[in-house]
C-alpha cells in the first residue's frame, strides 16, 4: 500500500505537530516493512526522515496567507487527479486542510484536541473561525480520525456525534533522550552554559494564553516572597504574550525570573534533569507531553487537574486547578520543602512515562492504516 503523509509542519518546525510527524514517521519506517510512504511537503531540507522515504515537494507560493493557501488550494488540486502519485491513503497530521474536502482517496487525520474549536480565547480568530468553519466537514469526509487522548476522543465523539469506532487514540511517547543523566560533566556543563542556579522551579510550553503562564507568574510571586527560589521559563514566544513580560517588569522579584526562550533539543533533557520542580498549569492540553517528558528525567510534576492532564499524568503529579493561585503556591511549596513527596513523586512519574513509547503509537497508527 502507498501511503502519503503531509509533513508540512516537520517544514516549519512546527511545535507539538511537527514533533508527533517526526516521531511517527521515524517510527513507522522502523517497523514497517510492508507499506510505502511519501511525505508530502513544501520545501525540501535535509531533516532524516525525509531521506529514507519518497518525497511529492509542492512548492509554497510567497504571498500574503501562503500557508492557507497552500494547504487549502494547492493540496487539494493536486490531489483531485491521483493518478499521478498513484496513493491508496493520505494522512494529514493536523485536523484541518485538503482532507477537508471529499477528495477522491481514502483519508486519515489526527486531531489533538477542540480547543481551537471550543475556546475561542486560547487561539488567535483566524484559527478559531476555520476549525468553526471546517472541522465538522473534515471529521465527515475522514474514513478514520486519530486522537491523542481518551479525553480528546470523548470529546469528538460527544460534540460531533459519531461512531466511536471511527475514533481510535494512539498516545503520543517520549524521545529515547528524556532520561536520568547522572553524567555530572554533562549537568554541570548545561548548567554553566544557561546560568542556572542549583535550585530552580521549570515550565516549559510555547507562551500563549491556554499555557496559563501568567497564573503560573502570579502564583510564584506569591512563593517568592518566603523562597527564593528562580523560576526558568523555557519555550518560544506565542501570541499574547505581552502580559507575562509586564508582569515580570512590575515585580519585587524581577531577578529571580530566567527566560531561555526556545533551547536546542540536546539542551532540554538536561534541564529537566536539573530542575527542582516542573510546572505545567494549562488550562486545556490534548494531552501535555513535557509533563512526560520532565518524569522521564526524574524531575517532580505539577500539572493541572483539566482536560487530558489527569489522565497522561496517571497520578503520579499533583494536580492543581489552573484557576486557583492560592493552591498552586501550595504545591510548589510543599515539592520544594518535603524530601519524602519529592522522592515519591520521581518515582511515580518514572514508572509512568516509561508507559508512553512513540513505537507504541506508530504500532496503533499502522493498525488504523491497514484497516483494523
Amino acid at each position: 500500500m502507498k501511503i502519503g503523509i503531509i509533513t508540512n509542519f516537520l517544514d516549519e518546525s512546527s511545535g507539538g505537530i511537527a514533533t508527533y510527524t517526526h516521531n511517527l514517521i521515524k517510527n513507522i519506517n522502523r517497523i514497517d516493512n510492508n507499506n510505502e510512504y511519501v511525505l508530502i511537503h513544501h520545501t525540501k531540507n535535509d531533516i532524516a526522515v525525509y531521506k529514507n522515504n519518497d518525497e511529492i515537494i509542492i512548492p509554497i507560493i510567497k504571498t500574503p496567507f501562503k500557508w492557507l493557501l497552500w494547504r487549502f488550494f494547492r493540496l487539494p488540486i493536486s490531489f483531485i487527479n491521483n493518478r499521478y502519485y498513484s496513493l491508496d491513503m493520505v494522512h494529514d497530521t493536523f485536523e484541518i486542510g485538503p482532507l477537508t474536502f471529499n477528495l477522491p482517496i481514502k483519508k486519515i487525520i489526527t486531531i489533538y484536541d477542540l480547543s481551537a474549536y471550543l475556546y475561542p480565547q486560547y487561539h488567535t480568530l483566524i484559527n478559531f473561525l476555520l476549525h468553526r468553519l471546517l472541522l465538522k466537514r473534515a471529521i465527515s469526509n475522514a474514513n478514520r480520525i486519530l486522537t491523542i487522548s481518551q479525553y480528546s476522543k470523548d470529546a469528538i465523539v460527544k460534540y460531533f456525534d459519531i461512531n466511536p469506532n471511527k475514533v481510535v487514540v494512539t498516545s503520543l511517547g517520549v524521545d529515547e533522550k528524556y532520561k536520568v543523566c547522572k553524567d555530572r560533566k554533562i549537568l554541570n556543563s548545561t548548567r554553566l552554559k544557561y546560568k542556572l542556579p542549583i535550585k530552580f522551579i521549570l515550565y516549559v510550553g510555547t507562551l500563549e494564553p491556554r499555557k496559563n503562564v501568567p497564573g503560573l507568574l502570579r502564583a510564584y510571586l506569591r512563593l517568592a516572597k518566603k523562597n527564593q527560589i528562580p523560576l526558568v521559563i523555557v519555550g518560544k514566544k506565542g501570541w499574547r504574550y505581552a502580559e507575562i513580560f509586564k508582569t515580570i517588569e512590575a515585580s519585587n522579584s524581577k531577578n529571580m525570573f530566567i527566560f531561555l526562550g526556545h533551547v536546542p533539543d540536546e539542551d532540554l533533557p538536561i534541564i529537566y534533569n536539573l530542575a527542582s520542580v516542573f510546572v505545567y498549569p494549562s488550562f486545556y492540553e490534548g494531552f501535555g507531553l513535557p509533563i512526560l517528558e520532565a518524569m522521564s528525567c526524574g524531575c517532580p510534576v505539577i500539572t493541572s487537574n483539566t482536560s487530558s492532564l489527569p489522565e497522561v499524568s496517571g497520578g503520579a503529579s499533583i494536580l492543581i486547578n489552573p484557576y486557583k493561585i492560592q493552591t498552586l503556591t501550595k504545591a510548589i511549596s510543599d515539592v520544594l520543602s518535603k524530601d519524602e513527596l519529592r522522592k515519591s513523586m520521581i518515582e511515580k512519574g518514572l514508572k509512568q512515562a516509561s508507559k508512553f513509547s512513540w513505537e507504541k503509537c506508530a504500532k496503533q497508527t499502522l493498525e488504523v492504516y491497514n484497516g483494523r
